[in-house]
């Protein structure tokens, strides 16, 4: 699997706990992370507010992509 490198800023005490957790669990602190990030992914796809706000989103993004794409005009300034 590739990975991206990314920059994460946390409050110091929290910071303090995943090491901990980290530490506890025998885990690198980007394990800990990552696993993390995907019981929160894996709880926005099961969460229906959530993908109607998502399809919103792509939406509003589609119709600027168009635009942008000269598929749209602009309304008369």
């Amino acid at each position: 699997m590739r990975t991206k490198v990314s920059s994460l800023r946390v409050p110091e005490d929290l910071a303090i706990e995943l090491d901990a957790v980290a530490r506890a669990e025998g885990e690198s602190v980007s394990e800990i992370t990552r696993a993390a990030l995907y019981e929160f992914i894996a709880a926005r796809r099961s969460d229906q507010r959530f993908k109607q706000r998502l399809q919103r989103r792509l939406e509003e993004d589609r119709k600027v992509v168009e635009r942008l794409a000269g598929e749209r005009q602009l309304p008369d300034q």
